[in-house]
């Protein structure tokens, strides 16, 4: 599972957060690892320079090979809670995309009514 982390201009401290978003995605999404190619990280601070409550944001977006990319977003007061937040949240979806592709694989077909005769 590839990590490509991304931030805007107003984002300070971006190795740091560079680091801490790989460890949360490899120990929270780490089971994924064999479905999941590649997962974006972008950072912001929605109003910039100013002081706010829940203004930084962190929208995470899962590659799933074969599927359609899922995305989460999370916002809080730290950059920190954000990615923590957002690796929740994605977990939880993908347990519930990935989840219910396990349940098509595993259900056998129901037998038609011609089957029976």
């Amino acid at each position: 599972m590839q990590i490509q982390f991304n931030t805007d201009e107003s984002v300070d401290g971006r190795e740091a957060l560079g680091r801490h978003a790989e460890e949360v995605v490899q120990r929270v999404l780490g089971r994924f690892s064999d479905e999941v190619t590649r997962v974006e990280i972008h950072l912001s601070d929605v109003n910039g320079q100013k002081v706010g409550e829940n203004d930084k944001r962190c929208l995470m977006e899962a590659r799933v090979a074969g599927r359609q990319p899922v995305a989460v977003t999370d916002q809080a007061n730290t950059l920190h809670q954000a990615i923590d937040g957002a690796a929740q949240k994605l977990k939880r979806s993908l347990d519930s995309t990935l989840g219910k592709l396990g349940e098509h694989k595993r259900t056998p077909p129901i037998p038609s009514s011609d089957d029976e005769s």
